[in-house]
């Protein structure tokens, strides 16, 4: 690819379609959630782009030997890989200004982006084989693995990196060419990501474009163009369901994260030193911004009101502060506008359940600019209301009571979201019987937020279908076509 230099945070960071940097489109400012200061400009995509993106995609698919050369693939990925790694610092501090995530929480991002990265290198090279065999004499079956196409990547502004790679990682090294739409929240943040893509020499033009969008147009178009053959959508349930009707029209594959409801069920026996630091990082980690946040605690009875109490003190001893303080345990939400989005669910939750823990805006002078939360905590009974219903996208936790295992399981399964849940005992069989029976996709034993690229990550019922990470990730941008050979009978 082009190795040309990006811009740099003082002019508009760019796009990259088919090698080269692209500076067509409307500027827009990136704003710091701490401060509200300006951090810099960034080009927004549009249609036009779109449309350039992915010819630029196809022709790559269609005309050059990437999507057949898995040495190629593997070797790209490794390199690029090292290209990001080159970029973890500066990432990590300009993801922190644009989004608000705490530093050592981005640059976490930028890291592991970089291992997942490895991973689809390793299985670019070992997950090519089909199966053979003669099922009848005379007759020799064999199936192949084959790249779909061209894949259309949406990626959210909540982990942008980590979220992209691990899905452009397996599409890449299915064989697949990618147009990456990201969002406009974090610009500079794609524009760093885009350089990596740049610098990575063994990556062909039009392999990986890089487009950063503002408005509602580059989404759209990867969802109806016939020209993209599979699409991965990390994001709500609700534009979730618009993304699987539209792909339904040219039947294009869908993978699907979309939103989560995470309970965290504490039982009796569970160490409540342990338990009580794990519930207040599930609720504060990524500002409670997170797909799989801890936004319900479901605790057994008999402890239930020792852990309202330690759990209602922990949260309002939480420091809020800027992203790039390190003494900061809970950094902004992504505007002010989100703040006062949550602050209004909190307040109208009054009306059916009892507010614990306040939280709320924070007023100091020295924060006025920034989209600052207090965590809140709130304890529900009734299992049909907004707050137990509804993904908040915010430091908010409910506090639930249950009686037994199936008083918890029952109350667990009641959303329509089934992205993640935890365990808390002491007994392994009692969390093996009470996972068994959760209909979620992830279960956390004594422990949350644990993730790996070995192992699949995906949601049951309303969070969405697909798997990424792990050995079936590569298998979610893939077709598999199947030969049939007859042997000629001899006399």
């Amino acid at each position: 690819m082009s190795t040309t230099t990006a811009s740099t945070p003082s002019v508009a960071a760019r796009n990259l379609i088919n090698g080269k940097w692209s500076d067509a489109g409307s500027v827009h400012e990136s704003i710091n959630p701490s401060t509200g200061d300006v951090v810099g400009t960034y080009v927004s995509a549009g249609r036009a782009e779109a449309e350039a993106a992915v010819a630029a995609a196809r022709t790559a698919f269609d005309t050059t030997g990437w999507s057949r050369n898995a040495s190629l693939r593997a070797r790209a990925l490794g390199e690029l890989a090292d290209r990001l790694a080159e970029r973890v610092p500066a990432m990590g501090r300009t993801l922190a200004r644009e989004n608000g995530k705490l530093l050592q929480q981005t640059t976490w991002e930028a890291s592991v982006s970089v291992d997942w990265l490895r991973y689809s290198a390793a299985s670019a090279l070992t997950q090519i084989a089909g199966r053979a065999g003669e099922p009848q004499p005379g007759t020799y079956f064999h199936s192949s693995p084959e790249a779909m196409g061209v894949a259309g990547i949406i990626t959210p502004w909540n982990s942008p990196v980590a979220l992209l790679v691990r899905a452009l990682g397996p599409a890449i090294g299915a064989g697949c060419t990618a147009v990456v739409k990201m969002p406009g929240q974090t610009g500079l943040t794609n524009t760093l990501f885009a350089e990596a893509v740049a610098a990575t020499e063994s990556l062909p033009a039009g392999v990986v474009n890089i487009l950063t969008e503002a408005g509602n147009e580059v989404a759209p178009f990867l969802v109806e163009s016939s020209d993209v053959d599979v699409l991965s959508y990390t994001g709500s349930t609700h534009v979730g369901r618009a993304i699987a009707a539209a792909a339904a029209r040219t039947l294009k594959r869908a993978n699907l994260e979309l939103g989560g409801k995470t309970p965290m069920i504490v039982f009796d026996d569970a160490d409540l030193d342990v338990v009580v630091p794990q519930l207040v990082t599930s609720c504060i980690l990524m500002n409670g911004q997170y797909c799989c946040t801890g936004s319900r605690v479901l605790a057994q009875r008999g402890i239930a009101d020792e852990l309202r109490t330690r759990l209602a003190a922990a949260l309002e001893a939480v420091k809020v502060g800027p992203a790039e303080d390190p003494s900061s345990q809970l950094g902004p939400l992504i505007d002010k506008a989100g703040v006062a989005r949550v602050d209004r669910i909190v307040e109208e939750a009054a009306s059916y359940a009892k507010v614990i823990v306040r939280g709320g805006l924070v007023t100091d002078p020295e924060m006025a600019g920034g989209a600052f939360y207090r965590p809140s905590l709130v304890e529900v009974e009734r299992l049909d209301v907004p707050l137990v219903q509804q993904e908040v996208f915010g430091p908010v936790q409910t506090f639930e009571v249950f009686d037994d295992e199936a008083d918890a399981v029952h109350r667990a399964n009641a959303t329509e979201f089934g992205l993640a849940a935890s365990v808390f005992t002491r007994d392994d069989i009692r969390a093996r019987r009470v996972g068994r029976d959760l209909r979620f996709g992830g279960i956390w034993v004594n422990t949350w937020g644990v993730l790996s690229e070995h192992f699949e990550q995906g949601g049951f019922k309303q969070s969405g279908y697909g798997l990424l990470c792990g050995p079936a990730a590569i298998t979610e941008f893939q077709n598999l076509k199947t030969y049939a050979t007859a042997a000629p009978q001899l006399a």
